[in-house]
């Protein structure tokens, strides 16, 4: 198997993953955080939708700088969100099936102006600061509907919620 294709699969799983957490998360709550220093629940599920389009807004690339090339999700519902989301899917596959075997190991950097966060591989780009990112701020955005009392849905495996 090729990386291309076992990063498709990945995207396809995920994907469904993180649409199940926005299937059960209603607009009226999109205002809410737990904490003053916390992002809303709006700002964070955009976050997570963001992280999964960023193979097509950055991974490509072979420097992203949030001094340029970054701009905010801004929402106003679940609905955006999902349209987003998909929309995203299908430039995010597009990119993943045009990229070479060999630009997977080109150096990818992440950086802020001239200041260097992140310089590595694009394959470890992809795997470090895009999908283990989503996956943990997806798992903050369990965190919030479980104290809001939302039925966490199962991602990996059955949650508490699933009968």
């Amino acid at each position: 198997m090729s990386i291309k294709q076992s990063y498709l699969i990945e995207l396809d799983h995920e994907l469904k993953n993180t649409e199940r957490i926005l299937n059960s998360i209603p607009d009226a709550h999109l205002d809410w955080r737990p904490h003053e220093k916390s992002m809303t629940m709006g700002e964070l599920a955009a976050h997570v939708v963001e992280l999964h389009n960023w193979v097509a807004k950055a991974i490509h690339k072979d420097v992203f700088d949030f001094h340029v090339d970054y701009q905010p999700l801004k929402i106003t519902s679940i609905a955006d969100l999902k349209a987003v989301l998909e929309e995203g899917h299908e430039a995010n596959k597009k990119v993943i099936e045009e990229m070479s075997e060999e630009k997977w190991f080109v150096e990818w950097t992440l950086k802020a102006g001239d200041h260097v966060i992140a310089r590595m591989p694009r394959v470890g780009a992809l795997r470090f600061i895009v999908t283990n990112h989503l996956i943990h701020h997806r798992g903050q955005l369990t965190v919030y509907m479980r104290l809001l009392d939302i039925p966490v849905p199962g991602i990996y495996g059955p949650s508490a919620d699933d009968k």
